[in-house]
């Protein structure tokens, strides 16, 4: 039984603005954003005047809207990002999703803190620090299951941030070190090469193949589409997806599939506000995605990876089972569409792709088809009716209103404690036509044009007699919108932070490079945490230094059928990428964590 008392939000990303208004509008009920510097995801940058932009029509819905700022920062930064922090902070942005601990020993605004996955959250104990900090939310590591999710909602009183779609990373969050060892790139600054993309094969000390080359680190995308309920009944706060370099189209789809989802399990749920006014159909197979994992969400081994494509491969379609001349003969039942695209493996095994030119049942003419042969298996990664249905739906969110009307007064209500009573300044005359005068009431009433409002209601009290002007009528209306809109801009409330904590005791009492500790003031911070730091992170150092370059609940042991839980094998295995350097595997087989080693 849902427990319909708490509610859940659907947290989606945001590239930019136009991603942001269209998230809101598909139905999140809060974005995250990065600003122009110190977020995770260099290329997604945004002015303050953007965010201030998003934050105003953000809350006007009650959606709220997160910053992130989730790079280890240098000791030369530090102070940019003090102000940075103020700077959003005045501009109504309702949290900041942080990663350096740095930002706890600064002058900061009492905005509220969530703690991100890179922040090493991945013990009980971690979270129950971060509690001590007035931290207000954790985002759960992706390789939790639901019973580790359930174990922190039962024992800390704390929000609450689970991963439910989109791209995984390999890595445990924060502790990659991949691309800035080979090429200088760090993903903890927000500018990871993704070297986990790339072709590796397995060999063994003398060289030989253990497993054949193929994108053995590329990991499927997140789908927790199946387990909503369970995250829900497991005590979750926020379900998020992820996406921050994800275009407008991708984010309306994903974002209006999981707030269908999730008010089909209880329209109760969702905590902002504003009806949706569309009929637009979602799929989430339709847009981007690399082939879909729960994950370790069930705390079972699977098959994580794709290593077959790091692309978008889509939907199967058929085999070729003749070629006439400049079309093919398709074994499908599946109907094609002239502009969909097609991929397909290659002879050399890689992934190419061509566009319908025209189609006819089964006889379909292709823009190239000189790689296609008999026997080929088609994919469309690009459906042209469904993004056709996308591009041309017009996504709208609208707040109803209950508007009440009697011969002194009008009084318009929104949601929660949203309401206003405008008093007639003027005596009208008494109108020939009641009836008439009522409805023509009514109808200007309802003219609320571009506004974020749609009159769901309106009631005209049966006593109500007089004759209201057109014009004043419209001016009425003009005047009571925007005394709600200033009394509901003035009844938002932010979640604030106690900025007085005690320095709890750090459960980890001697920290290393993996704690990512970049600058003086995160050091002094752990020091009076009861650490001791032995360590700068990897990226304050010009050395190669002897460091675990990734660790990982994939396990290459396991998905090559080697598992050493399950037999005996002494060698030592590498990883070898297409250049000819090699990479070390080891295997924590206790917590069935593999990890690659210089």
């Amino acid at each position: 039984m849902i427990n319909t008392s708490k509610k859940i939000e659907l947290l989606a990303p945001a590239k930019n603005k136009e991603c942001a208004f269209a998230a809101i509008n598909a139905g999140a009920d809060a974005v995250y954003i990065g600003a122009d510097a110190f977020g995770a995801r260099k290329k997604a940058g945004n002015s303050l005047f953007d965010i201030a932009e998003i934050v105003e029509y953000a809350h006007k819905f009650l959606v709220k809207v997160y910053v992130t700022v989730n790079t280890i920062i240098y000791d030369r930064e530090l102070k940019e990002v003090e102000k940075l922090i103020w700077k959003l902070y005045e501009i109504g942005v309702d949290a900041i999703i942080f990663q350096d601990f740095a930002l706890l020993e600064m002058n900061l605004p009492p905005i509220a803190l969530h703690a991100s996955t890179q922040c090493n959250n991945d013990s009980l104990s971690k979270i129950q620090f971060l509690k001590k900090l007035n931290i207000q939310r954790v985002v759960l590591p992706r390789e939790f299951s639901v019973e580790q999710i359930k174990q922190v909602t039962d024992s800390v009183d704390i929000e609450t941030e689970v991963f439910i779609h989109g791209a995984l990373c390999v890595c445990y969050s924060g502790q990659c070190y991949f691309s800035n060892f080979i090429g200088e790139r760090s993903a903890n600054r927000g500018d990871c090469a993704q070297p986990c993309r790339k072709k590796y094969e397995v060999v063994d000390d003398n060289n030989n193949i253990v497993i054949k080359k193929g994108y053995l680190l590329s990991m499927k995308d997140n789908n927790l589409s199946n387990h909503i309920s369970e995250l829900i009944d497991a005590g979750v706060t926020s379900l998020k997806i992820e996406g921050r370099l994800k275009d407008k189209e991708y984010v309306t789809n994903v974002v209006s599939y999981y707030r269908k989802l999730t008010d089909g399990i209880s329209n109760k749920l969702k905590p902002s506000e504003g009806c949706l006014l569309n009929d637009f159909a979602p799929d989430v197979n339709k847009t981007f995605n690399r082939g879909y994992t729960n994950f370790y969400f069930d705390g079972k081994r699977k098959v994580f990876i794709n290593p077959l494509t790091p692309k978008f491969l889509g939907e199967k379609i058929g085999k070729v089972k003749a070629i006439k001349g400049k079309c093919i003969l398709l074994d499908t039942k599946c109907q094609l569409n002239p502009s969909d695209k097609i991929t397909f493996f290659d002879d050399n095994g890689e992934l190419s792709g061509t566009t319908v030119k025209t189609a006819d049942k089964n006889l379909i003419e292709l823009l190239n088809n000189s790689s296609i042969k008999v026997g080929t298996v088609l994919y469309r990664n690009y459906d042209s009716v469904f993004f056709k249905s996308l591009l041309s739906t017009e996504f709208k969110r609208k707040i109803p209103l209950k508007i009440q009307v009697d011969n002194s007064k009008i009084i318009v209500k929104s949601f929660s404690d949203n309401e206003i009573e405008y008093l007639f300044s003027e005596n009208f005359q008494i109108a020939n036509n009641v009836e008439k005068a009522k409805e023509n009431v009514k109808k200007q009433l309802s003219k609320l044009g571009d506004t974020e409002f749609f009159a769901a209601e309106i009631e005209v009290d049966e006593n109500f007699n007089l004759f209201i002007p057109v014009s004043k009528l419209n001016e009425i209306r003009r005047c009571a919108i925007n005394m709600l809109i200033e009394k509901s801009k003035g009844n938002y409330e932010y979640q604030r932070r106690d900025i007085k904590f005690d320095y709890p005791d750090y459960p980890i009492k001697t920290l290393d490079y993996s704690y990512n500790i970049a600058n003086n003031k995160a050091k002094a911070f752990f020091e009076k945490c009861g650490s001791i730091v032995n360590e700068y992170s990897p990226e304050c150092s010009d050395k190669k230094q002897d460091i675990v370059l990734m660790k990982t609940k994939h396990c290459l042991r396991d998905f090559g059928g080697i598992c050493l839980k399950k037999q005996k094998d002494n060698r030592s295995l590498y990883l070898l990428d297409e250049y000819g350097q090699k990479y070390k595997l080891s295997f924590d087989c206790k917590n069935c964590i593999m990890k690659i080693e210089l």
